[in-house]
């Protein structure tokens, strides 16, 4: 999978602040436990994750550097929300197609 360069500064930040990966993996689990299925929770994921990058863009390194240098445009976070989704929680049962039994 591939990240944009917002998705990865919050992706690499995450990994160094095991605070804020533990709040997020909270957040995660919540979302999937919430959402019927991982479509709908990336979307309320990806909705968090900006206003995320937009609040540490105002005091966190290197958030604020980026957006001193790049500005604050909204991008899509729906990538890292979906890698997310599947780091850090378990797989869901697919859900089984009933096939009419024409014999």
């Amino acid at each position: 999978m591939s990240l944009n360069r917002s998705e990865q500064r919050i992706f690499d930040y995450l990994q160094k602040n095991p605070e804020e990966k533990k709040f997020w993996e909270a957040k995660v689990h919540a979302a999937a436990r919430q959402a019927s299925d991982d479509f709908i929770a990336a979307q309320r994921l990806e909705s968090e994750l900006w206003r995320y990058y937009e609040e540490r863009s105002g005091v966190a390194s290197p958030f604020k550097e980026a957006a001193r240098f790049e500005g604050i445009q909204r991008t899509s976070l729906k990538n890292l929300a979906e890698l997310l989704l599947r780091l850090w929680t378990a797989p869901r049962e697919k859900k089984k197609k009933t096939v009419p039994n024409f014999f």
